[in-house]
């Protein structure tokens, strides 16, 4: 079934999000603020965590263990997961060199690119990824046996991509409409 078979006259016309089908670019709707908010929000839990790992404001991080101190961002979530299923293999890769720069420019990227809507395909790609290996550090979950916080957000990004949510309130539109995002709309 396609989808304008079943709608009757006068119905709204189908939707498609990401591109806006059918409505002006001034036409916004409430849900795609909502959207927009999410997108944000999220973002700013990425970019949250860069800083504090970063300077180690004290939060999750202390300043002893900053990054700029000398400390590993990687190294107390990993070390932590010696006793969960793939422990061996997460905590083998706390404190290396590499996987903390990885870490640390993925979250800032993510971050960034959720803030202001741009790149929402690669940072749903790449936030979701982080997710998952997170949660996956975690096997097995201890309050739920399948779902936990790192895959509902892995759901949520691969939405706000999909929705084309970085086109309110962020740069999403004019980032589209770039010459380099022309020639290679992965970058979208």
């Amino acid at each position: 079934m396609s989808l304008t078979q079943g709608r009757h006259e006068g119905d709204a016309a189908p939707r498609t999000p990401a591109v806006n089908a059918g409505l002006p670019h001034d036409e916004t709707r409430p849900a795609d603020y909502v959207f927009a908010l999410a997108r944000i929000a999220i973002g700013w839990v990425f970019l949250w965590a860069f800083l504090d790992k970063l300077f180690g404001w004290g939060f999750a991080t202390p300043s002893a263990r900053a990054w700029i101190n000398g400390g590993s961002p990687t190294t107390g979530f990993l070390k932590g997961t010696t006793e969960h299923a793939f422990g061996g293999f997460f905590s083998g890769l706390a404190g290396q060199a590499w996987v903390d720069w990885l870490f640390m420019a993925g979250l800032a990227g993510i971050g960034a690119a959720l803030i202001l809507g741009a790149g929402m395909r690669i940072a749903a790609a790449t936030g979701g990824l982080l997710l998952v290996f997170m949660w996956a550090a975690e096997l097995p979950l201890t309050t739920n046996p399948f779902v936990d916080e790192h895959i509902i957000y892995a759901i949520v990004l691969a939405g706000l991509a999909l929705a084309g949510a970085g086109d309110t309130l962020g740069i999403g539109r004019w980032w589209s409409g770039t010459a380099i995002v022309r020639r290679h709309p992965v970058l979208k």
